[in-house]
């Protein structure tokens, strides 16, 4: 069956701040080889207890004493406890995009907080890593984040945490961004593309090695070098070929070398899309050196023969390369050699993308896809072969939060960590249409693409933040939740009327 993504409709009803919540297709994490049957139950926004086995609303009644244990009691005896039956949906830790420009503040005609984390919410994602640029004024000193934490207020529809900027000069500024809470910092090798964030060259990057090697930092570098210009600026084949696949390549072997002369610092490769590179990737590992990978869902859903000529909203930087790129890119992640998978949401005006020039050498480089990255990924996989969504927990779930050092409280589902959840179903297909889409404005390279791995259910901490439908009814002992029923063409979208997200500073 498929359907299309409907508009936002009302907010959510009010929630329980404790609740059970019981399924057929759970996934607690990697380690599990299937989905199983098991029952959680959650409190003020942690995973309190979870026992295996699928129980109905008729059912549960005895398992309550187990899954509220040390829990207040008036919880249950009061009427104050919520239930929730998901039957044969699937349930998973939330997806963590660790790359997403936000543009807030400065830009937020091209994106902002509230779209952007209700884009993301609707696409299963709980937690985003706030990119340092494309903001004005870019996150590279503490006052400028905490000109982005009063800006962005209470408009959080998912959990945010925020990348630091490492650009020429500020080496004094990135120990006092990292203990302000920044989960590392985000370097360009090459022209950013805005003239507040300017690229670092060699000895920016070695002068800031220096100072993070004090404690645990992470370096997230763009790596590519300079560009020639295209022949012809309509043909995606012209713009492709003015950024090679050597250029990444040089860019990622001047980074490990950086990395091993200071091995305290783990060096992160954001956006990875040539297959080339490889080799020297897997080397370096090979010799301990202290480097993680990134690729994004673009690179592994799209392909170069398959874009028209003019097709400016399919440019991005590092460029969508061919089909054996490619698979090639799918065999580093499937063994493990490319650790996570990321939008590098980007979005920009319409205008910018130069639609009725078709100029890719002119239009913003990047995709805006912050709510489909679960949906194309599976998609994509599905394509493969794969039959169990399994396979990503440790691409979107497990190692982002390992990056981001959150790992203690996001990424799993077990006892004392955040309630972070997405509810879905892997069989169902959907089409993005524009009135679908949550974030600011409609121009994808997915629009019109048919997705497997619709979204119902979204949760942050404990709290629904979107869904397709949630009905709540009073029983004497439980607060019924159900879900509405869904798979029409006018299913609608809900996101709750107090964003439940915020920005995480904190360890």
């Amino acid at each position: 069956m498929s359907v299309s993504l409907s508009p936002l409709d009302y907010p959510l009803p009010a929630q329980p701040t404790a609740f059970v919540i019981s399924g057929n297709r759970v996934l607690l994490n990697s380690e599990q080889p299937g989905p199983r049957p098991y029952t959680l139950s959650v409190y003020q926004g942690l995973i309190h207890r979870i026992i295996p086995g699928h129980f109905s609303v008729q059912t549960i009644e005895p398992h309550l004493p187990r899954l509220t244990a040390e829990l207040p009691a008036g919880l249950i005896h009061d009427g104050q406890l919520g239930f929730w039956d998901i039957g044969d949906l699937w349930l998973m830790p939330g997806v963590i995009d660790a790359h997403v420009h936000v543009n807030q503040p400065g830009r937020t005609l091209w994106e902002g907080m509230t779209t952007a984390s209700q884009a993301a919410a609707a696409g299963g994602c709980t937690t985003i890593v706030d990119m340092p640029l494309n903001a004005i004024p870019p996150t590279t000193t503490v006052d400028h984040a905490q000109t982005k934490v009063e800006s962005v207020g209470d408009s959080c529809w998912v959990d945010v945490a925020l990348w630091g900027g490492m650009v020429p000069g500020n080496d004094g500024d990135l120990l006092p961004l990292r203990d302000f809470g920044v989960r590392g910092f985000k370097g360009f090798l090459i022209d950013s593309g805005v003239p507040e964030f300017p690229m670092v060259e060699s000895r920016d990057v070695l002068k800031a090695l220096q100072v993070l090697e004090v404690g645990i930092s992470i370096a997230n570098l763009h790596a590519t070098t300079l560009e020639k210009p295209p022949a012809d600026p309509r043909q995606y084949t012209a713009f492709l070929e003015s950024r090679p696949a050597a250029m990444e390549v040089d860019a990622i072997h001047a980074v490990i070398s950086w990395l091993e002369a200071h091995p305290a610092v783990r060096g992160h490769i954001v956006h990875l899309s040539a297959a080339e590179a490889l080799p020297l990737i897997k080397a370096a590992k090979a010799r301990g050196v202290n480097l993680t990978i990134e690729t994004c869902f673009h690179y592994l859903a799209l392909s170069a023969q398959t874009i028209p000529a003019g097709a400016t909203q399919y440019k991005c930087c590092p460029p969508i390369r061919d089909e054996l790129n490619r698979d090639a890119l799918w065999a580093a992640l499937e063994e493990g050699l490319i650790d996570l998978v990321v939008s590098d949401h980007s979005p920009s005006t319409p205008d910018l993308k130069c639609p009725e020039t078709g100029d890719f050498l002119a239009a913003w480089g990047g995709i805006a896809s912050v709510q489909f990255g679960l949906s194309v990924l599976w998609t994509e996989a599905k394509r493969r072969g794969y039959e169990c969504p399994r396979i990503l927990l440790p691409w979107l779930c497990e190692r982002p939060a390992q990056h981001i050092q959150l790992d203690q409280r996001k990424g799993r589902l077990q006892p004392g960590m955040d309630a972070d959840m997405v509810i879905w179903d892997p069989e169902e297909s959907f089409v993005v249409t524009p009135v679908g889409i949550h974030f600011r404005h409609k121009v994808t390279p997915y629009l019109g693409h048919t997705l497997y791995g619709r979204v119902h259910h979204t949760l942050v901490r404990g709290r629904v933040a979107f869904s397709t439908g949630l009905a709540t009814e009073s029983e004497p002992r439980l607060l019924i939740m159900r879900n509405r029923p869904s798979g029409t063409d006018d299913t609608p979208a809900y996101f709750s009327a107090t964003p439940p997200g915020r920005i995480i500073l904190e360890a």
